[in-house]
Order: C-alpha cells, then structure tokens, then sequence
C-alpha cells in the first residue's frame, strides 16, 4: 500500500492495517514520536470528480472515531492520538500524495458531529 510506504518514509512505525471493529475499520494505526495516529486513505485515479480527501464525510469520520475508540480500549493505548487523512492521486507511480495532520477532532464528532469541519482544515 503506497500510504503506509509513505509512512514509514515519514518515520512512522506500522501498527495496524486495515483494522476492523464490526463494520467499522481503520485504514492504518501508526506511531510516531509518541502519537498514536489512526489515518483514513482516499484514493482517486484522478482529481477530476474532486479529491479524494473530500470523500471524508461525516458518517465516515464517525465510524473512524468509533472504530479508533475500540482500537484504545482493545490495545490499551496511553499517551496522545491524532487523526489523519492521506490523499493518493494516479493510477501508476509517482502518485500524489498528501497528508493532511490531525484532521479530525474526535472531541466534535462525540458532541454531536464533525459539521464538515474536517473539509476546511485541509491546507494545500
């Protein structure tokens, strides 16, 4: 998976992929620099119907948060979490890839929805 290439490029361990709670999953569990880092993938072969990122709806945001829940309880994860969102563009190498960082405030979606903040926080 050119995400998690991408990661570990970045320096981040390889937790988890594709980790699955029922029908809720997490595309990849990393850590870096004590964070533990649930990261949502979006893949388009092109930009032409939009980017991928904007894919990162509400109902999915809700699913990543309930799923990364699990995943602490589960694990027994101390010490601060962050979620982000990675973008992959092409159909072939080189893909376009961008990361966006802490992305998500799982603290919004507990309190009654992310209100499509998550789109407005991605920075090109």
């Amino acid at each position: 998976m050119v995400a998690v290439r991408h990661l570990i490029q970045q320096g981040y361990s390889l937790l988890e992929s594709d980790y699955r709670v029922g029908h809720k999953d997490i595309d990849i569990v990393a850590f870096k620099d004590g964070v533990t880092v649930f990261v949502e993938v979006k893949t388009r072969s092109s930009e032409r119907f939009g980017s991928p990122e904007e894919a990162v709806d509400d109902e999915k945001i809700g699913f990543l948060v309930s799923a990364a829940n699990a995943y602490i309880q589960r694990k027994g994860v101390m010490g601060p979490i962050r979620f982000d969102v990675i973008a992959v563009v092409g159909t072939e190498e080189p893909f376009n890839i961008t990361h966006f960082t802490n992305v998500i405030n799982p603290l919004s979606v507990l309190q009654g929805g992310q209100d499509s903040a998550v789109h407005r926080r991605y920075n090109r």
